[in-house]
């Protein structure tokens, strides 16, 4: 995503700043906290995807800055209540918000996040960026509580997979590259098209997280994570759906009974690959990444959608 950032390099640090202020509390617990997360800050890919969704449809301006906070704290604010959900203690290498300020301070940091982020939309009138955060927050409500449903009796539906991911990742993306274009963008139906751009790469995004389960390589997620905690993924549901019935049955039975032994989820992992799971889902990835560029393609050729381009061919070519 090198062109990517050397074209908004400029604009990350403005944001950066916009997000640092956006953080701030006159409380010095919330202030110290604030302040551990902002040093903390991930690739800021979501921030990314609003500044060139927006300069794709010219000036970046300030309400473009805040559609980008606002973005970044909702992505905050659900990982640190995932962590409390997921009993994590640790997010990107370093010890995450309840391990260090137990759960009941981070369910309220990820409280505190939400509601600054729409104070910030509501205070400076930015309706048309609020609208589209506020959906992205229903969507992915239900698309956690969809897959929460679904994990309980291994409903192994293709549909419902793609139902539970729109949701719960695609629907941020679709969302920030959505609301970056409304700050740009005069024409609905562009700023229409840079949601449903967003939410094939989101679902793309998705389905690499879930190869990783099955990668060799360190990229700072446990082989066979995903299985431990029972979540349906496109290469296990595939091969549920291709494999002899024995086999079928030996999968789910380890899936709901025996998902901490490693040598049983080594042998889940070896069943996916062996059935052809693991090209399966690379393949849809692929795919949806095309849907997402043909979508691109429908506007003129700039250096704005090169980058942008260039950050959706990363998020299915990266390593970690």
């Amino acid at each position: 995503m090198k062109k990517a950032i050397q074209l908004i390099d400029q604009d990350l640090t403005k944001f950066e700043y916009y997000f640092s202020e956006a953080v701030k509390s006159n409380a010095p617990l919330l202030d110290r906290i604030m302040q551990y997360i902002v040093k903390r800050k991930g690739k800021q890919m979501r921030p990314m995807f609003v500044l060139l969704s927006a300069k794709l449809g010219g000036e970046i301006t300030t309400s473009t800055y805040r559609a980008a906070s606002l973005v970044e704290l909702l992505h905050t604010a659900t990982l640190v209540h995932d962590d409390v959900v997921d009993e994590s203690h640790e997010r990107r290498g370093f010890f995450s918000i309840n391990a260090l300020w137990k759960n009941k301070i981070a369910v309220l940091v990820g409280d505190y996040l939400l509601s600054k982020g729409l104070l910030l939309s509501l205070n400076n009138k930015d309706y048309k960026v609020l609208q589209i955060i506020s959906e992205a927050v229903k969507l992915m409500s239900e698309g956690e509580l969809l897959q929460i449903e679904k994990a309980r009796n291994l409903n192994l539906d293709e549909k419902v997979y793609y139902e539970i991911i729109k949701g719960k990742t695609a629907s941020l993306l679709s969302s920030a590259c959505g609301a970056g274009a409304s700050t740009t963008f005069n024409n609905e139906n562009n700023i229409e098209k840079m949601q449903q751009f967003g939410e094939k790469v989101g679902m793309a995004f998705q389905i690499k997280d879930d190869l990783f389960d099955y990668s060799p390589k360190e990229v700072g997620k446990p082989l066979g994570l995903d299985i431990r905690e029972k979540k349906l993924t496109l290469p296990i549901i595939y091969t549920l759906n291709q494999c002899d019935k024995n086999l079928r049955k030996k999968i789910i039975y380890i899936i709901k009974n025996e998902n901490r032994d490693k040598e049983k989820v080594k042998f889940v992992t070896a069943a996916v690959k062996d059935a052809g799971g693991v090209k399966y889902a690379t393949a849809k990835m692929l795919s949806l990444r095309d849907e997402a560029m043909n979508i691109l393609y429908e506007f003129e050729q700039t250096e704005v959608r090169d980058a942008l381009e260039d950050l959706v061919r990363y998020t299915t070519d990266r390593e970690y």
